[in-house]
């Protein structure tokens, strides 16, 4: 019987199946969504809001564990600076999974997984929004200088 066995195997050993979680994690840190299958998913979930949970503790402690499971300080940096503050009032359920259908070349159902509070990107969105601000007060005006 499986009572209380929640661990998804994957197929793979113990340390095979860390390893891979912790780059999964890494790359959900670094890019806020990634596209896997959904079983792995599924898996990477529980593993990335412990750790947005142990950023929003903000102490040395904390920080020295998920460097310890992620083993890459810059995305540690990035997951206790933009990902927990924009999770902060939220008291769990930080990831979101969205199903995608089936992959075509062996039919694994893939889904993407993403954080529901999504720090926003200064560099894209702060260049995106002058420009549509730029677009707007030009035509306004160009129209009274034509008349």
């Amino acid at each position: 019987m499986r009572h209380r066995s929640k661990t998804a195997k994957l197929k793979r050993n113990a340390s095979h199946r860390k390893a891979l979680l912790s780059n999964l994690a890494c790359s959900l840190i670094e890019h806020g969504r990634i596209r896997t299958t959904l079983g792995k998913a599924k898996a990477l979930r529980p593993v990335a809001e412990k750790l947005v949970t142990l950023a929003k503790r903000n102490d040395l402690h904390s920080r020295r564990l998920a460097i310890a499971y992620l083993h890459q300080k810059d995305i540690v940096k990035k997951l206790f600076a933009e990902v927990a503050p924009a999770s902060q009032d939220r008291q769990g359920g930080y990831c979101r999974i969205t199903k995608l259908g089936a992959r075509m070349s062996d039919s694994a159902p893939m889904a993407y997984i993403e954080w529901v509070d999504r720090p926003a990107k200064s560099g894209e969105e702060a260049e995106e929004t002058p420009a549509a601000e730029a677009v707007v007060e030009t035509p306004a005006e160009e129209t009274p200088a034509k008349k």
